[in-house]
């Protein structure tokens, strides 16, 4: 999946809004955020699980921001020392946790002589796994100044590039953005870069609002499709006027969402008005029980639906399709009842849905 807009780092769950996912995922999405990156391991072992119960922290907050239309993703601190055994547990969350995508943070540890065929090791088991699923990386702002990682080996099995553009010390984030992304430029293979700002305080130094703004222009002006911002614990704590700046900046809708993770958003609201508005007036929809037809009757059916299974968290499996035509298969879960594969195909004229051909159960 492509990522367009702001995110943001979550390091340890309980500390932010207290550990509550709902809480977690209302601020994130009052304040426009289009992707959460969450911690899930650490070297080879699983992060943010409940030591003391066994709870998994990030599998309610996963599926809040899902509820929301806000895309999970998952991140994971890499030492090198054991590459088979990392892989093993970042295969192994993915798979439990129902994630978007992956970010490796690979740091001074993977400067270390001969952590390049650690990279080739752990790179080579992720992908025999996980052939298709999205991965980035995420490590230092300048290339040049860590010759020794290997980015390469890296690079080359990755989708997406992350790095960490943290202006410590400095004011001048807008020309430290622009050289991060010259630098990269020149190291094969190049992958689509989603940089990461500083929103934290350490060692006495924090970012000003007008930095991060500056930050996020430049972005913007570089055309770069998404950022992220380290650390959603630390900012709320301590620098809380950067927190509303970045909320309060506009970053433009994708321009190329398809209408059908539109449908998908629209469903996670509940709101039968929201869905309906992606339909012509005189739309027809077809299940295997009826068919419907007029923007008033839909929205009366997805009211319907809705009743049936409040709070559902709708996901999509697959779609195809171009042009006028989708076809696209999904499910629901809610606590009174779920939907394990709806099949749907949508005509379309001028952006709107007007033929919707459903078929699902409810169990």
């Amino acid at each position: 999946m492509t990522l367009y807009g702001k995110g943001y780092y979550i390091w340890q769950i309980r500390n932010c809004e207290g550990g509550d996912a709902n809480a977690i995922a209302d601020l994130a999405d009052h304040s426009g955020y289009s992707h959460i990156l969450i911690k899930i391991a650490d070297g080879a072992s699983a992060y943010n699980v409940d030591l003391s119960t066994g709870a998994d922290l990030v599998q309610p907050v996963a599926q809040a921001l899902r509820s929301k239309g806000i895309s999970p993703w998952g991140w994971h601190f890499v030492y090198g020392n054991d590459p088979s055994n990392e892989a093993d547990i970042a295969i192994q969350r993915l798979h439990k946790l129902d994630l978007d995508g992956y970010v490796i943070d690979a740091e001074t540890q993977y400067e270390q002589p001969g952590k390049d065929q650690a990279a080739e090791t752990f790179m080579s088991k992720l992908r025999s796994a996980l052939p298709s699923f999205p991965v980035a990386l995420s490590s230092f702002r300048f290339p040049t100044y860590h010759p020794g990682l290997p980015w390469v080996e890296f690079l080359e099995k990755c989708d997406y590039n992350m790095p960490q553009v943290y202006w410590l010390k400095g004011h001048n984030p807008g020309q430290q953005l622009t050289r991060c992304v010259n630098e990269f430029q020149v190291i094969q293979p190049f992958r689509h870069i989603i940089p990461t700002g500083a929103a934290f305080t350490e060692y006495g130094w924090s970012p000003t609002s007008a930095e991060v703004n500056e930050f996020l222009d430049t972005a913007r002006n570089l055309n770069l499709d998404a950022v992220n911002f380290w650390e959603w614990s630390n900012t709320r704590r301590y620098l809380p006027d950067v927190w509303t700046m970045i909320k309060n900046y506009s970053w433009p809708a994708d321009p190329g969402l398809d209408i059908i993770q539109r449908w998908l958003s629209l469903m996670n609201s509940h709101d039968p008005n929201q869905v309906v508005s992606l339909y012509n007036p005189d739309a027809v929809y077809v299940t295997g029980e009826q068919t419907i037809k007029g923007i008033q009757a839909i929205r009366t059916w997805y009211a319907n639906l809705f009743l049936k299974l409040p709070n559902a968290l709708f996901t999509l499996k697959s779609f195809s399709g171009s042009a006028n035509r989708r076809h696209f298969v999904w499910k629901a879960n809610s606590y009174q009842g779920s939907i394990n594969e709806g099949n749907d195909t949508l005509g379309l004229f001028s952006g709107q849905i007007v033929y919707h051909y459903s078929y699902f159960q409810i169990n």
